[in-house]
């Protein structure tokens, strides 16, 4: 899995639909190995985007759960421990 696409349900404040867009660009991205797509392959990537977004939507709307949300400065706070025990320890 892309270590840049980041859980996105049970957080507080919810996710917004720019983090939902960026999660699904990086997951074309990690699937079809283009950073950019070339200009022939602009619409089908674009296309893909927007499908993967709408469908990761739908998802995160429909999921339900009894766990209270996470607070997304703690969480970020623990990756960053994590990180920095992982590459300068």
């Amino acid at each position: 899995m892309c270590r840049n696409i980041r859980t996105l349900y049970n957080f507080e404040p919810p996710v917004s639909d720019g983090e939902i867009r960026a999660a699904s660009l990086q997951f074309v991205r990690k699937v079809t190995g283009f950073n950019r797509p070339s200009k022939a392959n602009e619409a089908a990537f674009a296309a893909a985007v927007d499908a993967i977004a709408a469908a990761s939507s739908e998802l995160l709307r429909a999921l339900e759960t009894s766990v209270p949300p996470k607070n997304r400065a703690e969480e970020a706070a623990k990756a960053r421990a994590r990180a920095a025990q992982r590459f300068f320890a």
